[in-house]
């Protein structure tokens, strides 16, 4: 174990903690984290990742790897559920040529490990059973300003600067907001098996695929070089919608898809039936640091999944944070790293909390895009059939180079186009 004082304490070891650890410890930080599980791991399944993350990838000189284990998909296409007619396309090959770096898929496990590994060759001191209770602003033994975390069994940590990476539930969030997540009233089912279990099915084993339908929607994709596929089952639950504390079981997850296309049908079977997760996300901030205490991924933008940005949004702070730290350029010294923080954390706080509302907002949106019903369905439909598969409207905002100062950012939020045909509100308000 590592037994320097760090500059930087991050509390929370997922996939946002610690690439937010690989990009400071590059840029010279003395990054200590604390994970609350007894080991570094990640639960779950597939997770898309964008070209606004792989490039980020490739600046740390993991994408190849991420490449090994992933899959890189064709196409994503869209399709509905009641009858499987497609709505529209994009083409990923291309969208590669475009943005410069590609859109994979990968097992959030795998994703996960990568930078691990990274983090533990660049001698990120990684703490197990760290459990964070209260965070607070101290004057560290240097006179210099700092943070201190406290853990439930009672000890503390100090530095310069401690980023709360520590989900939908972050205890420092109350630091900067009284809140509470907001809760979607869906469920989500996964199950991931071998490809060889669905090859008699009507499935692609080349394209992101996402049918969409009243009320519910079935991502499927293959994982793992091929070998394996993932599913996953979304709906709004009635118990939920009605109140009741027991919500998203398996028989809401039946009734949900009554009726939808054949590949739906076939799909169901396959999802894991004694885990579901409950998605909820949380009202947009503007702030999220205060003193020296800074919100990083899920605590503080936590979306819905119908962007596929929650993990990349995790992974893009880390990064923007590193940026503005070497951009301060200073000498680091013996009392302290010699980064001057509040300048650094301003910065990051300057230009990630406006792409990241947005990012919410519009998932919120697409969500009530995606499950539309009766004669708005069939407008969706039509929108989204006229479309061409090489108009990048809808993805040059999101997926293009990542906002490094806040003059970028009116350039990369043009307004959303299907608000004009008012099936949602527009997400551009």
């Amino acid at each position: 174990m590592n037994t320097h004082q760090p500059d930087v304490i991050i509390v929370g070891g997922g996939i946002g903690g610690l690439s937010a650890a690989v990009a400071l410890t590059r840029k010279g930080i003395r990054v200590r984290v604390h994970e609350k599980a007894p080991k570094f791991d990640e639960v779950g399944a597939g997770l898309q990742i964008a070209p606004n993350c792989t490039r980020i990838l490739a600046d740390y000189g993991l994408l190849d790897e991420v490449k090994s284990l992933g899959v890189l998909p064709q196409a994503m296409v869209m399709k509905d559920a009641t009858d499987s007619a497609e709505l529209t396309r994009l083409d990923l090959v291309d969208l590669e040529r475009r943005y410069g770096f590609p859109y994979l898929v990968i097992h959030r496990s795998d994703l996960h490990g990568t930078i691990l590994r990274e983090a533990q060759r660049l001698g990120v001191d990684l703490r197990t059973d760290r459990d964070a209770a209260a965070y607070a602003q101290v004057t560290l033994p240097s006179g210099a300003p700092g943070a201190r975390v406290s853990f439930a069994d009672g000890t503390t940590d100090e530095a310069e600067v401690v980023i709360a990476a520590d989900g939908l539930h972050s205890v420092a969030r109350a630091l900067v907001v009284d809140d509470e997540p907001v809760s979607s009233a869906y469920v989500a089912y996964r199950g991931t098996v071998p490809i060889e279990q669905v090859r008699h099915h009507d499935v692609s084993e080349t394209d992101v695929v996402v049918y969409v339908g009243p009320r519910c929607h079935f991502v499927q994709y293959p994982l793992r070089g091929g070998q394996m596929f993932n599913q996953v089952a979304v709906f709004e639950s009635p118990k939920a919608v009605r109140g009741e504390s027991d919500w998203g079981t398996p028989d809401e997850l039946d009734h949900a898809f009554e009726g939808l296309c054949g590949p739906v049908q076939q799909g169901l079977p396959m999802m894991w039936r004694d885990k579901w997760w409950r998605m909820f996300d949380r009202d947009p901030i503007a702030t999220w640091v205060t003193g020296r205490v800074a919100l990083l991924g899920d605590a503080a933008h936590p979306p819905l999944q119908y962007m596929a940005q929650g993990a990349i949004m995790a992974v893009e702070d880390g990064w923007v944070l590193a940026e503005h730290v070497a951009a301060q350029d200073a000498t680091r010294t013996a009392s302290g790293s010699g980064v001057d923080w509040d300048a650094a954390l301003a910065a990051y706080e300057a230009v990630r909390t406006e792409h990241c509302r947005r990012v919410v907002t519009t998932a919120r949106s697409w969500g009530e895009l995606w499950h539309l019903d009766g004669v708005a369905r069939l407008q969706r439909n039509a929108v989204l059939q006229a479309r061409d598969p090489h108009d990048y409207t809808y993805t040059d905002w999101v997926y293009g180079p990542t906002a490094l100062t806040p003059e970028q950012l009116p350039a990369l939020y043009p307004t959303f186009p299907l608000a004009r045909v008012e099936l949602v509100e527009s997400t551009a308000s």
